[in-house]
């Protein structure tokens, strides 16, 4: 009897292998992913599927599905003005409508985009603009520190609630568990009600590990908003000491309600409330803006075929800072064909990473962008969490996004497209005096490294589908 109950749970085993390698061979679109999953599978009988089943399987679909049918991009007829490109240079204006055939969003125009270095700079004027909201705040964060940063926070957005204003915050449900106490038990002491963006449940069992909500937005009133790389939390400020160098960005004039409806779309996902967007402001600045959000639904790679159209538009300069660099395939053409036509094509990334496997896979695939003459630059500690993408003194795109597999396929995010001249010269300047003090790699240090690192950088690379 126990012998044909152990057959009989071999042969289940087998039949589930089985099933999982097929499922991986049909819906996977990296081959890369797909055979790495299907050697999982049919390797560990019991294990492999498992694993698949956890971090393999887009078991959130129907979710992304239903998440799709609230973000359709609407386009506002106060955005949507015909002399919106009048400003761009020619040869950017196929950038322009490229992004708007995939995004579905029509430019803004008069916008004031104001760079803010660190929490020392974004903390005080985010505080400063929650104390002052008059009808409501709108915050969603991917993590929310339980320190000092965290308990100001939760202060002053208290506050604002007792003094009659609409507070409405949104915490990602695997964000919120990388501090202690959780952050929604910590908003709950000061009477704010947060909503969980798909958080692990035992009951009924539902562990969304890769559909995370990566977007950083506050919105004040509908007419100023706040969006780049920084979470809320000590570690961005040099009190005591700077764990993580990062940008923030203030925005203010009619992009504001494009951020406003990503957010609303997403609270209406989370929580099934449907508020209403506010009315555009005026223009207060002379930037074009663009809100481009990109997410694991079926238009995925949003952010991927917009990134390459930018690349393709280069003529003299392309910088890009960003935290994590494991480009698509596409993405890394791209930048080989500018840097051989002649453009000056500089990658900044940290030294120091809070993931060691991450650089040691993008180190396995430099060699392809260096032997082109690409120039990449390791910059010095603290952890740089920037993220930076500018071409030519013209164009440039900030907010939440990584250029790697994750921020590219699996998170939801949010970036802004800017055409702005005067802006755009500024992140340059910022990624240049970054440069100035960072370190450069070459061809002959990468091809230089001994065997066993070798060995681990090639391992880790061949995660990169999954990182």
């Amino acid at each position: 009897m126990n012998t044909t109950l152990t057959w009989l749970m071999v042969l289940l085993s087998v039949v589930i292998s089985l099933i999982c390698a097929v499922h991986a061979l049909i819906y996977k679109k990296d081959p890369r992913a797909s055979l790495g999953w299907i050697t999982v599978c049919l390797m560990f009988p019991v294990a492999g599927p498992v694993l698949y089943t956890l971090f393999g399987v887009n078991r959130i679909q129907s979710k992304a599905e239903k998440l799709k049918m609230h973000n359709q991009p609407a386009s506002n007829p106060q955005t949507n003005q015909p002399d919106s490109e009048e400003r761009i240079p020619y040869r950017f204006l196929v950038q322009s409508r490229t992004s708007l055939a995939v995004s579905g969003a029509e430019l803004s125009r008069g916008n004031q985009v104001t760079m803010l270095v660190n929490g020392d700079q974004a903390y005080p004027a985010m505080l400063k603009s929650i104390a002052k909201a008059k009808s409501y705040i709108y915050l969603s964060t991917y993590i929310f520190e339980s320190n000092i940063i965290g308990h100001k926070f939760c202060k002053a957005l208290a506050l604002a609630r007792q003094r009659g204003v609409q507070v409405k915050i949104l915490i990602d449900g695997i964000g919120q568990i990388y501090t202690w106490p959780w952050t929604c038990y910590l908003l709950k002491k000061y009477q704010l009600q947060p909503a969980c963006f798909l958080p692990p449940k035992l009951l009924p069992p539902s562990i969304f590990i890769n559909l995370r909500n990566h977007r950083k937005i506050i919105i004040i009133d509908g007419t100023h908003c706040y969006t780049g790389g920084i979470n809320i939390g000590s570690s961005y400020t040099s009190d005591p000491k700077l764990k993580v160098s990062d940008v923030h960005f203030r925005m203010q004039g009619p992009i504001t309600t494009q951020v406003e409806a990503i957010f609303l779309r997403d609270w209406r996902f989370t929580t099934g409330e449907k508020i209403a967007p506010s009315h555009p402001v005026s223009g207060q600045g002379l930037a074009l803006c663009r809100a481009v959000e990109d997410g694991p639904n079926q238009a995925m790679n949003k952010l991927s075929m917009i990134l390459v159209s930018a690349v393709s538009s280069a003529r003299q300069k392309i910088m890009i800072m960003t935290p994590y660099f494991i480009p698509p395939r596409e993405l890394i053409g791209a930048l080989q064909a500018a840097a051989l036509r002649g453009v000056d094509v500089s990658i900044i990334l940290p030294q120091k990473n809070n993931l060691p496997f991450m650089t040691w896979a993008t180190r396995n695939m430099l060699w392809e962008l260096l032997q082109r003459g690409v120039q990449v630059y390791m910059q010095p500690p603290p952890f740089a969490h920037s993220k930076i993408f500018s071409v030519d003194g013209h164009y440039a795109q900030i907010g939440s996004a990584n250029i790697d597999p994750r921020s590219l396929r699996l998170n939801f995010e949010m970036n802004i497209e800017i055409y702005d001249r005067k802006f755009t010269l500024e992140l340059d300047k910022f990624c240049q005096q970054t440069k100035d003090r960072s370190r450069q790699i070459t061809l002959e240090e990468v091809d230089g490294r001994s065997l066993p690192i070798r060995i681990r950088d090639s391992f880790c690379w061949l995660f990169s589908p999954y990182l």
